[in-house]
């Protein structure tokens, strides 16, 4: 084990884990969204197996590498007069993932801003919202930012030895990093409604980077224009500032009441 500790590999490491834990600041969004509609008492255990099923899924997927990277072949191509494309298993995955994302985000957001015939509705919440199909939304949601994840850490530990462990102590320490700040965001985010929106919308903006990411693994051209990646850099900084102008608003509001 001595190539763990060489500079290039600790290096990696530590770079590695700190954007596993920034990638990671999506999965946790979902969840404490997710978990939400689950009686208080059993939100905390939903969010440890949806974390630990994170944590399972990218280990399983380091270990089956040259499968993930093997979906980066080519399935099929779609060639028309403006739109052409070559679809592949990453492509799809995140086409998915992020149509899913938009999907119950705007349904999320319909529901809570939606109050007539809220008195009908929940019966019908409280039947549906089980901890099993919690627990299906949250493994369907990992799998596609576990397919993320790991492309992100291939491509960071290329030509470093014992990468595959570099890889998988960054993703242990990472989820382990996150399960100790998932239960804070997740009641902090159920106790201010207007952060619960706030949330929502970074899910949508998440859902369509995902798309676009999908996009351009499959080469997508649009009336001869390609369609390239967001950088995430762009997002997290969105993401960023829209939190800091929520907290001061809400320090303003703190202020108003006194």
């Amino acid at each position: 084990m001595e190539f763990l500790f060489t500079p290039e590999a600790i290096s990696a490491l530590l770079t590695l884990t700190f954007l596993e834990i920034i990638l990671g600041i999506d999965n946790i969004v979902f969840i404490s969204i997710v978990v939400g509609k689950l009686p208080e008492q059993k939100r905390a255990r939903a969010t440890n197996i949806g974390l630990l099923l994170a944590l399972v899924l990218r280990i399983v997927l380091l270990f089956t590498i040259s499968w993930v990277i093997a979906m980066k072949d080519s399935l099929f191509s779609v060639d028309y007069t403006q739109f052409s494309a070559e679809i592949n298993g990453q492509s799809l995955v995140l086409l998915a993932g992020g149509l899913f994302l938009l999907y119950k985000s705007t349904k999320e957001i319909h529901e809570k801003i939606d109050h007539a015939g809220d008195r009908n509705k929940k019966a019908q919440h409280k039947a549906a919202n089980t901890m099993a199909r919690i627990l299906v939304q949250i493994i369907l949601i990992d799998a596609v930012f576990s397919v993320d994840s790991i492309l992100t850490a291939v491509g960071m530990t290329t030509g470093i030895d014992g990468a595959l462990w570099i890889m998988i102590i960054a993703v242990v320490v990472s989820i382990l990093v996150m399960m100790v700040f998932a239960h804070p965001v997740t009641r902090f985010v159920h106790r201010h409604p207007s952060l619960q929106i706030l949330a929502l919308s970074f899910l949508i903006l998440i859902g369509f980077m995902l798309i676009t990411e999908g996009a351009h693994l499959a080469q997508l051209e649009v009336m001869g224009q390609s369609i390239g990646a967001i950088p995430k850099g762009y997002l997290y900084f969105a993401i960023a500032f829209s939190l800091l102008v929520e907290f001061l608003n809400m320090r303003f509001r703190k202020k108003g009441k006194h």
